[in-house]
């Protein structure tokens, strides 16, 4: 194995005074595991918190800032944070407007999420509303969950919602934007290899050359079925015709088209991928209004990439264009 790391135990403490080293904008409780906005508690503003097992950079910490989250929990490598984590987050950002939680479709992150949201309710009396992310259509369970993945989705709604936050909507209408980017989301992946978890010291799952692991989870989960290598216009088909498939897409105000690198996959292959996936949603009549490429919710160092489609809406499309400052997505004022 080798890793940019020290000791395989420390890898997401060593880490997190990366981030607080390289953003002095953003507070680091390094105690607790949380990154959070330096200004927070922003008064009168819906917050947003999410988190969940570390090692899907720059999912969630990247994302905290103006325009997105106000707290992310860092768990252990693909591993929920505990409660007391997500409390401590909760009561940090609470501005006095309830806080929105962010959760993806992970048996633990949803248990513990669940928890934190009731204890904090019962020891400051903050209104704690939670969205979870389902968006994954190539399995319906898998070994961390029970229904679909959250996956790429989690991005764009993150976004989407902490724009409707910053604009100072009411915590009951920031979750319905929320809902409703989940709703009309759909997601799949596909892995070219395994990852390595560092205190594993060794990949996840066995993947001989010439083949490709279809559907694939986040965390190394086994997807639809294991097939040949093929070009990327194939896959491309072998991603799209399952979201075309489960959700219309077309009419309307178009899609985000979102093309998400694994890890371990260069620009210059996801803009191919880009190309092929435009390619597919034109001749099935699917306009993309925005588009959005590159690694935001990945898996270690595994080589692959997922496809996501938003149908969209002129809110949602307004909400994606607001600014945005964080570490790893920016635009705007």
């Amino acid at each position: 194995m080798n890793k940019l790391i020290n000791d395989p135990a420390n890898v997401v403490s060593d880490a997190l005074r990366g981030i607080a080293a390289a953003h002095p904008e953003l507070h680091v409780d390094h105690d607790n595991q949380i990154v959070r906005r330096g200004d927070a508690p922003v008064r009168g503003k819906v917050a947003l918190v999410s988190g969940g097992g570390s090692g899907h950079e720059p999912l969630h910490a990247g994302f905290v800032g103006k325009g997105m989250l106000d707290a992310a929990c860092a768990g252990e490598i693909f591993t929920s944070p505990v409660p007391d984590q997500i409390v401590a987050a909760t009561t940090a950002v609470d501005g006095g407007a309830g806080v929105l939680h962010v959760v993806k479709n992970y048996t633990g992150d949803v248990m513990n999420f669940e928890m934190a949201a009731e204890m904090a309710e019962a020891e400051t009396g903050v209104a704690v509303v939670a969205v979870v992310t389902d968006d994954d259509v190539a399995v319906q369970d898998s070994l961390y969950t029970a229904g679909r993945r959250g996956v790429g989705v989690t991005v764009l709604l993150e976004k989407i919602a902490g724009a409707a936050a910053d604009q100072g909507r009411p915590l009951a209408e920031v979750a319905e934007v929320a809902r409703r980017v989940n709703g009309n989301g759909r997601s799949m992946g596909v892995a070219l290899t395994s990852c390595t978890v560092p205190a594993a010291g060794k990949p996840t799952f066995d993947l001989p050359d010439g083949q490709m692991e279809l559907g694939i989870g986040i965390h190394g989960e086994p997807g639809r079925r294991r097939v040949p290598a093929a070009p990327a216009a194939e896959i491309a088909e072998m991603l799209l015709t399952p979201i075309l498939a489960d959700l219309d897409f077309t009419g309307g105000s178009g899609v985000i088209a979102f093309v998400n690198g694994m890890g371990a996959t260069p620009q210059l292959e996801l803009y191919l991928m880009y190309h092929e996936v435009a390619a597919i949603l034109g001749k099935a009549g699917i306009g993309v209004a925005r588009s959005l490429v590159g690694s935001y919710i990945t898996s270690l160092d595994m080589a692959g990439c997922s496809v996501t489609l938003l149908r969209a809406d002129d809110d949602i499309l307004r909400l994606w264009d607001a600014p945005v400052r964080t570490p790893a997505l920016r635009w705007g004022a």
